[in-house]
């Protein structure tokens, strides 16, 4: 997988591209029914918002045989993102972001870069990829950027509500001057975004989940000064099908746990 000239242009004055149908629909509604099954998913943390609106986020670091692992390391993100970046990657981490009808919380505006600036990295040299799980619509909170906001630098960030969010005179003054986009997506398509792109979501008022998977990368150019975040190892990409195969696989040993405890 490569992104063409046109796609790869676009990501540098817009601070990312979306590309529609990364992943089919099997992959993605697999993704789903593992996740919901899932035991560690269920202790995913509550992230609260500005107005007291609660969203679900689980996040990893750990490698191993999963259907979170075979995203992340699927050659259809690895190429892309070794394009983006001019060069080798390591897996920064990966997560599921979940939005449930009528009661997901909001996301506030931030930057990726203005939680990882603190781990030690000294350059913007990372981003994201996020996959829809489902349907992503203005409805029920999508993801909204500020185009072209990564040249912006680093804003500082403090806390808003339970969660931290990027300086709001700064993000006012941004969004006089940018362009606001809502990216709405179909399940399988996928967002590279820039660390340093700000980006928020809206509450989910709607009937229907908002649930998506990020896998987040950095340069192997820039490892964190002081470590502590995992193992920077670059990352080779696995086979096209183990998202299908592994997650098969392991949507299997979750059903049958789920039999032993009845």
């Amino acid at each position: 997988m490569r992104l063409s000239e046109q796609q790869t242009q676009a990501y540098e004055p817009d601070g990312y591209v979306i590309v529609p149908s990364l992943f089919s629909r099997d992959e993605v509604e697999l993704s789903e029914k593992i996740a919901r099954a899932d035991r560690q998913l269920k202790q995913a943390h509550i992230m609260q918002d500005a107005k007291g609106g609660e969203s679900k986020i689980w996040l990893a670091t750990e490698i191993k045989r999963d259907i979170y692992n075979a995203l992340a390391h699927c050659p259809r993100v690895i190429g892309p993102t070794e394009q983006l970046l001019s060069g080798p990657v390591y897996l920064w981490h990966y997560k599921m972001m979940m939005k449930e009808p009528r009661v997901g919380g909001a996301w506030e505006w931030h930057q990726d870069y203005g939680y990882w600036y603190g781990d030690g990295c000294l350059y913007p040299q990372m981003l994201s990829c996020m996959i829809a799980v489902n349907r992503a619509t203005r409805d029920n909170g999508c993801l909204q950027v500020l185009r072209g906001s990564h040249l912006l630098g680093r804003i500082n960030h403090g806390g808003v509500g339970g969660q931290s969010g990027a300086e709001s005179q700064r993000v006012e003054a941004a969004m006089k001057r940018l362009e606001l986009v809502h990216v709405e997506l179909e399940p399988g398509d996928a967002l590279f975004f820039h660390c340093n792109t700000l980006h928020c979501s809206a509450q989910n008022h709607s009937e229907h989940p908002r649930w998506a998977f990020i896998t987040c990368y950095n340069s192997m150019q820039n490892i964190p000064y002081r470590g502590g975040h995992g193992a920077p190892i670059k990352i080779d990409p696995w086979s096209d099908g183990d998202v299908l195969n592994i997650g098969r696989e392991q949507l299997t040993h979750i059903e049958a746990a789920l039999q032993n405890t009845k």
